[in-house]
């Protein structure tokens, strides 16, 4: 919380996340309930290990173990990756691009409560009969099969979050193109803001295949529609390409960030510009580009016949060629650098071997003939964790220590921050490095248990034993951020010294209108540019004049909220026709009070006239850019 909040009773608070419609605040709220959710993620991850950790073991029994493994894959890719990487996007790109705030507030806020709610829908199938049990991938001829309400969980939380990302996704599209400073052309936004550039076109387009398909599994499961169901003329092979026109270039939407943090990170603790900057930013838009051509290589086993495979795997291998641009560009901006290794600078230069070792597998699978073998085995597993753990994760993690001081003020303790990456990355190549053998040696995916004496134990052992020194590494940043916090020592604007974007070049943490006048953008590392000159702020585009603020909203919250209860109604109706109306009676009233709730917020909102406010120019000349609102 900032400083402000400690001078407030608890409720004031938490009333002022609810309905706040600020950037920086709704960036502290996707990191909360992202981090909750790695944490939940993380929890259904050991419990996986130990059930596999010595053969033969009944620790969960095989029902639960695929209500793990749905839930696991489910939760870290929706959950929490996804709205972590929203975090920094929020706390960062507004201020990388010298604006007071993204270009729809209110649709900033309406995103994260859908998200949060989603989440929390998803997530309460746990304690409601059961969660989903068909993967994270729900592949459909599991998914019309699976008895219970778990896919009904999956598909109706899913639909609600996505929603809410799909509505980030084209705020910050709009925010990139219409919110730019005076100078700040696109050839000189940083690498983080043109990596959140390109991930949000790829949200824009990559979500609706997944709504479409989220629908037609409702329509089954619901309405009998039997869209899926192969004995009424059906298509199940459909559901998977809806999945994964979605699900690849999902993985660019949240590698991509990843990428732009680590690229940030490089160029300030090298202490240079970043090689390349020209061949990082195409690099960045093909991979966007060609991450649409290559969902069919998931489903090379399917029987799509030999033309399909050889141009998937064609396009799947040309999109090493860029990521293989943007690994040299990294290697040759440290080259002849003067690097500082802080905990951040670690993470950076952990992520090339590791994010190598996942692109290397990447190109074996993408042979099809090659992945006959591979397919639904332990080395997919490895090859996929080496990407997002080593790609993704690390870059979470890299920013949660890089952005810390932006967004809180505060900065984390650099010896245990290094304490967390030393546990955090040898735990994740002793879990993950094995099961490419594991794989080779043909133990097959999402088994709940196996054999004694097929070769298999020890390196299963070895697989939990890592898994555990990365839960440890959780506990030590999570202690971290306590002790932290708790000792409250403020930092200045630019607390690692040499940052060379716009965002340091302001408070920690910035004032609620971020910017007093507009900053100048005189090149590529504006910041830099200033301090090279001598100067240690920005200079103004503009006189000192009032500002145009938003209105906080209590609205998002109770739209969201609509849907979240139309939801239980929606799925509870499917019981009511089933049994002779008495029991789930209750089901169609809460659906209609729902979507009632919902559509009677927009009304409100649609309205209601709502200009905002201005801050005065007296008012700015007073503040010394204390940092929150007084």
């Amino acid at each position: 919380m900032s400083t402000v909040a400690e001078k407030r009773g608890f409720l004031a608070v938490l009333w002022d996340y609810l309905t706040t419609v600020d950037h920086k605040k709704i960036a502290i709220l996707y990191l909360v309930s992202g981090g909750f959710f790695f944490l939940v993620g993380g929890i259904e991850a050991m419990l996986i290990r130990i059930q596999l950790a010595v053969p033969d073991n009944d620790f969960v029994s095989a029902g639960f173990y695929n209500e793990l493994l749905t839930m696991h894959g489910t939760t870290m890719i929706f959950l929490a990756a996804m709205p972590l990487l929203f975090a920094f996007m929020n706390a960062v790109v507004p201020l990388q691009i010298g604006a007071r705030d993204v270009a729809f507030p209110f649709l900033n806020s309406l995103g994260f409560w859908l998200f949060f709610f989603g989440g929390i829908f998803l997530n309460l199938s746990w304690f409601l009969g059961g969660a989903p049990d068909a993967g994270w991938t729900s592949y459909a001829s599991l998914s019309i099969a699976s008895d219970g309400h778990g896919i009904d969980f999956y598909v109706l939380g899913l639909q609600i979050s996505g929603a809410g990302t799909l509505i980030a996704g084209i705020n910050f599209l709009v925010t990139i193109i219409n919110m730019r400073a005076p100078g700040m052309t696109y050839m000189r936004m940083p690498l983080f803001t043109w990596s959140t550039f390109v991930a949000s076109a790829l949200i824009l387009f990559a979500f609706p295949p997944l709504t479409v398909g989220l629908f037609l599994m409702l329509f089954d499961r619901m309405f009998g529609a039997n869209f899926f169901d192969v004995t009424m003329g059906g298509n199940t092979i459909i559901w998977e390409h809806l999945f994964w026109i979605f699900g690849h270039p999902e993985v660019y939407i949240l590698i991509l960030p990843a990428f732009g943090i680590f690229s940030d990170i490089i160029s300030t603790f090298s202490k240079k510009r970043l090689f390349g900057y020209a061949a990082m930013v195409f690099a960045t838009v093909l991979i966007g580009f060609l991450g649409f051509m290559v969902w069919a290589h998931h489903m090379f086993t399917t029987g799509l016949g030999p033309t399909a495979n050889a141009i998937f795997a064609v396009a799947t291998m040309a999109i090493a060629v860029p990521t293989g641009v943007k690994i040299f560009n990294w290697l040759l901006t440290m080259w002849g650098g003067s690097i500082r290794f802080t905990t951040p600078m670690l993470y950076a230069v952990a992520f090339i071997p590791s994010f190598v070792a996942g692109g290397v597998t990447g190109v074996m699978l993408a042979s099809a003939p090659a992945d006959y073998q591979y397919h639904d085995s332990y080395f997919v597993v490895a090859h996929f964790h080496y990407v997002i753990i080593g790609g993704v994760v690390l870059g979470l993690l890299a920013g949660t220590h890089f952005y810390w001081p932006k967004m809180f003020g505060t900065m984390l303790n650099e010896t245990l921050g290094k304490i967390t990456f030393w546990l955090f990355l040898i735990g994740f190549h002793g879990t993950f490095f094995i099961q490419h053998f594991l794989g080779l040696m043909g133990m097959p995916r999402r088994i709940w248990k196996y054999l004694p004496n097929q070769g298999l134990d020890l390196f299963n052992m070895i697989s939990t034993v890592g898994a555990f020194f990365m839960a440890v590494a959780v506990i030590v940043l999570l202690a971290n951020v306590i002790i932290t916090q708790v000792k409250n020592v403020r930092v200045g604007n630019d607390p690692w010294g040499d940052g060379r974007t716009l965002e340091w070049a302001i408070s920690s943490p910035p004032p609620y209108y971020n910017f007093k006048q507009l900053p100048l953008v005189r090149g590529l590392d504006p910041l830099w540019i200033e301090k090279m000159e001598g100067r240690t702020e920005m200079t103004p585009a503009e006189p000192l004049g009032d500002i145009h603020m938003p209105n906080s909203s209590f609205i998002p919250f109770v739209m969201s909220l609509g849907l979240f209860i139309a939801a239980f109604g929606a799925m509870y109706q499917i019981d009511w026709r089933a049994s002779d109306g008495a029991d789930y009676v209750w089901s169609l009233p809460v659906l209609i009070i729902g979507m009632g709730i919902t559509i009677g917020s927009m009304a409100v909102r649609s309205l209601k006239d709502d200009h905002g406010y201005h801050i005065h120019k007296e008012e700015l000349m007073d503040d010394h850019d204390k940092g929150g609102r007084e």
